[in-house]
C-alpha cells in the first residue's frame, strides 16, 4: 500500500481530536472528527465508524489513513469510542447490546444536526464495526443512506467467533481475553480530566467476565438471535456492501447477503484475513478506500459512479499454493457473478467410496463401494489447523495436511485430467453411526499436489447434537445409522491438472473446536455418502471485469518503536507426558506515538494443551497485558483466563490486576463452572 502526502490530497482537512456526544441517558461518548476544510459553508456527508478498540492511541494510525483519506476527498470522517470504552464514559458489559444500537441511533441524529454535515450519513467498519452498521441498517434510521461492512455477520451464532456448526470454537476464548484486556484500560487524562481514575475504576469492576456469558448460551437461542439481522433481512433497507476474506472468519455472510438482501447490494472476496483491504494480507491487497469513495458517492451524494453497473459479486479466484502457514500473496485472479446463486455453478456430486472420491464419469472401484470405514481421531489431529479467523501476525494459517490426515478417514480423487474450479460452499452428505452420545465431525476438502503435499482448501465442522438444528440439540442413539448435511465455508480455488481432491474426516479438531467430552468413534458407510462440489467453468467476461485501482491511503501519525514486537505459533511435543501445546504469541511490543508522547505496550500469549486420549485434560489459558505511559504517569493491566473442563462441566479461572505507577491498585479474581449442554 502506499500513502498519499498530505500535501497531495485533493482537500485540506480540520482534525477534531476530541468531540463529546451526549446520548439520550447522558452519557458523553467521545468522537475524534476530521472535516473537509470549507464544510462549515459547504456541509458534506459523514462517514462513521463506532467501535470499542480506543481511537485516541491503539487505533489512531489506522483510523488517520482511513478518515484522513475520506475528508480529503469531501467526507467527514467520524470515529468514535463505544460506551465504556477508550476516553467515552459509562462501562462496556458486552457486545452488540440494544444499548449500543440506541447510542448509534443518537450519535447519527447528532451528526445529521451538525452545521457541516449534509444530513446523509454512511457506516462502515471492519469485524464490530461491521456488525453494528449492519444492525443499525435493519433499524431503519432517517439519516443512515448507506453502508459498508467488512468482515461481518448477519447471524452471531452461525458465523462468528464464538461457535461453528455448534462446537465451540476457542477464538471464543481468545476473543473474549483480547476484550478483557481492552475493558481493563482508563481513558486518557489529557481527554477525560481528573476523572479518569474514577471511569477506570468502575471498567476494572463492572465490565465483567464475558467468556462466562459466551459460554452459557451453547446452542442458537435469543441471546444470539438478537443482533443477528438474518431473523429478517428485508428490514434493510439501505444499499449495503459486504467484503471479506478467504482466510478472515467471515466469507459465509457475503454470499448470504447478497442472496437475501432486497436493497441494493455489492459483494466482495479477496484472499485477505481479519484486515481492511488496502491493508490486505495475503495479497494482492486492493484500492479500498477509492472503492468505498464510489459507494458513497453514489448513495450520499447521488452521483452516478458506475458502481452498480458493475456485477454484484465479484472473488478472487485462488490458484493452487503450496501449504504455508502465512503467505504474503496468494496468486489468481479476479471473477464475478451476475448473481448469487449463480447460473454459471454446476452442482457435483462426487459419492464415497473406501479411501476414494468419484466424479460421476467414473466407475466405481472393484472393492466393495459399501463397506463401512471408522475412526476415533487423536486430539493431535487440528494441531496444524490454523486459526479459525486469521488475523496474518503470525503463521495462523493451516499447514500441510498431511500432518493430520493420518488421524482422519481420507477419501482422493483420481489425479485430475484437466483445471476445475470450484465456487461456492461445497457440502457434505454422510450416512454414519457413533459410538457416543456427543459427538462431532470436522470435514476438510484439501489440494493435494503431485509431490504429496496437501493444501486445506475449506472445512466445516458440526457438533452431531445439533443435526436438526443449531435451537434443537439432541443426543445421539450410539449404534444407529443417520444421515447429516455439512456444509463446508464458501471459496473459490482452482484445483490444477494432475492434482487430487482430498476430502479428510476426522471426529475432532482440538484446538481450532473444543472436542467433546469422550473419544468418539465414528463409522462412515459410503454408498450413503457423497461430496457436492460448486463447480465453476470459467467465463469469457472475467477477463471483461475492470481492474481494481492500487491501495492507497493517508500517512499515518509518526510514531517510534521502542521495542520490537513478535508474532508466532509453536507446536510442542513432550513425549514423557504425553502432552501437545500449541503456544500462541502476539506481542505487538512497544511504541511512542509522537504527537501525544504516549508510550503503548500490548502483548498477548495463548496456551492450548492436550494430553494423551485424555478429552478432560483440554486447557486453553490465555495472558494479556496492556500499559501506557506519558510522563509520570503510567498504567499497566494484566488478565489471565484459563479454560479447563471435566465430563460434565466448563471451569473457568480469570484474574485482572492493575498497575499506577507501579502499584497494584485493583485485583479481581474469578471461579466459574458451566455445565456442558450437547456438547
Amino acid at each position: 500500500m502506499s500513502t498519499v502526502a498530505v500535501d497531495e490530497l485533493p482537500n485540506d482537512v480540520e482534525v477534531i481530536e476530541h468531540q463529546w456526544i451526549s446520548v439520550r441517558d447522558g452519557t458523553q461518548l467521545s468522537a475524534r472528527i476530521w472535516k473537509p476544510q470549507g464544510a462549515d459553508e459547504q456541509p458534506v456527508p459523514a462517514i462513521l465508524e463506532f467501535i470499542p478498540y480506543r481511537k485516541r492511541d491503539i487505533k489512531r494510525p489506522r483510523d488517520t489513513q482511513i478518515h484522513h483519506y475520506f475528508a480529503a476527498h469531501g467526507f467527514a470522517g467520524v470515529r468514535v469510542d463505544l460506551r465504556g470504552s477508550g476516553d467515552s464514559q459509562g462501562v462496556l458489559t458486552d457486545e452488540y447490546l440494544p444499548q449500543e444500537r440506541d447510542d448509534a441511533e443518537d450519535i447519527l441524529a447528532w451528526l445529521a444536526e451538525q452545521p457541516w454535515c449534509s444530513g446523509n450519513i454512511g457506516m462502515m467498519g471492519i469485524s464490530w464495526g461491521g456488525f453494528n452498521a449492519l444492525q443499525l441498517a435493519a433499524r431503519q434510521p432517517p439519516q443512515l443512506k448507506a453502508v459498508i461492512a467488512v468482515a461481518a455477520t448477519d447471524d452471531r451464532y452461525a458465523d462468528d467467533v464464538h461457535y461453528k456448526g455448534g462446537c465451540l470454537l476457542n477464538d471464543n476464548l481468545s476473543w473474549a481475553s483480547v476484550m478483557f484486556a481492552y475493558n481493563s484500560m482508563p481513558p486518557d487524562p489529557e481527554v477525560v480530566g481528573e476523572g479518569w481514575r474514577d471511569m477506570w475504576m468502575q471498567r476494572l469492576e463492572h465490565s465483567g467476565l464475558w467468556v462466562k456469558r459466551w459460554m452459557e448460551h451453547q446452542q442458537r437461542d435469543d441471546y444470539w438471535r438478537q443482533g443477528s439481522i438474518c431473523e429478517d433481512y428485508s428490514a434493510i433497507q439501505c444499499p449495503v456492501m459486504i467484503v471479506s476474506g478467504w482466510a478472515d472468519g467471515y466469507p459465509n455472510p457475503v454470499f448470504r447477503l447478497v442472496e437475501n438482501l432486497e436493497s441494493p447490494c455489492k459483494g466482495l472476496v479477496g484472499p485477505w484475513s481479519h484486515i481492511y483491504p488496502h491493508l490486505g494480507l495475503p495479497g494482492p491487497q486492493i484500492g479500498f478506500l477509492q472503492e468505498a469513495l464510489r459507494w458513497w458517492e453514489q448513495w450520499l451524494n447521488g452521483t452516478d459512479t458506475g458502481v452498480m453497473n458493475e456485477p454484484p459479486l465479484r472473488v478472487w479466484m485462488q490458484d493452487s499454493v503450496r501449504p504455508r502457514t502465512q503467505y504474503a500473496l496468494r496468486p489468481g485472479r479476479w471473477v464475478a457473478e451476475p448473481s448469487w446463486p449463480s447460473p454459471n455453478i454446476n452442482l457435483t456430486r462426487l459419492p464415497l467410496s473406501p479411501r476414494h472420491l468419484q466424479w460421476p464419469h467414473e466407475s466405481p472401484p472393484e472393492s466393495d463401494p459399501d463397506k463401512p470405514v471408522s475412526v476415533q481421531s487423536p486430539l493431535s489431529v487440528g494441531l496444524f489447523g490454523g486459526k479459525w479467523c486469521s488475523f496474518n501476525n503470525g503463521p495462523d494459517l493451516p499447514y500441510d495436511q498431511r500432518e493430520e490426515d493420518g488421524g482422519s478417514l481420507v477419501f482422493d480423487t483420481q489425479p485430475l485430467q484437466e483445471t476445475v474450479e470450484i465456487l461456492g460452499a461445497p457440502t457434505i452428505e454422510l450416512e454414519l453411526e457413533v459410538n457416543r452420545p456427543v459427538a462431532q465431525v470436522a470435514v476438510r476438502l484439501s489440494d493435494v499436489a503431485e509431490d504429496g503435499k496437501a493444501t486445506r482448501v475449506t472445512y466445516g465442522v458440526l457438533n452431531l447434537c445439533h443435526r436438526h438444528g443449531h435451537d434443537n440439540p439432541q443426543l445421539l442413539e450410539p449404534g444407529q445409522r443417520e444421515k447429516v448435511r455439512l456444509q463446508l465455508d464458501h471459496i473459490a480455488q482452482s484445483f490444477p491438472a494432475g492434482h487430487r481432491l482430498r476430502l479428510a474426516i476426522s471426529t475432532s479438531y482440538w484446538p481450532l473446536t473444543w472436542a467433546p467430552p469422550q473419544p468418539v468413534k465414528l463409522t462412515i458407510y459410503p454408498a450413503g455418502s457423497h461430496l457436492e462440489l460448486p463447480v465453476r467453468p470459467p467465463r469469457s467476461e472475467d477477463h471483461q471485469l475492470p481492474a481494481l485501482p492500487e491501495a492507497e491511503a493517508a500517512p499515518p501519525p509518526r510514531s517510534t518503536t521502542l521495542e520490537r514486537g513478535e508474532g508466532n505459533w509453536i507446536i510442542s511435543r513432550d513425549l514423557a507426558r504425553d502432552e501437545s501445546t500449541l503456544h500462541v504469541i502476539e506481542d505487538e511490543g512497544r511504541k511512542r506515538i509522537e504527537e501525544l508522547d504516549l508510550e503503548i505496550e500490548r502483548s498477548g500469549r495463548e496456551w492450548y494443551r492436550a494430553r494423551g486420549d485424555d478429552f478432560t485434560s483440554l486447557n486453553g489459558e490465555t495472558l494479556h497485558r496492556r500499559g501506557l505511559r506519558r510522563g509520570n504517569w503510567s498504567v499497566l493491566t494484566e488478565t489471565r483466563t484459563l479454560l479447563t473442563c471435566d465430563t460434565s462441566h466448563f471451569h473457568i479461572h480469570a484474574t485482572l490486576d492493575a498497575y499506577e505507577n507501579d502499584l497494584r491498585v485493583f485485583a479481581k479474581t474469578w471461579h466459574e463452572s458451566i455445565p456442558r449442554r450437547y456438547l
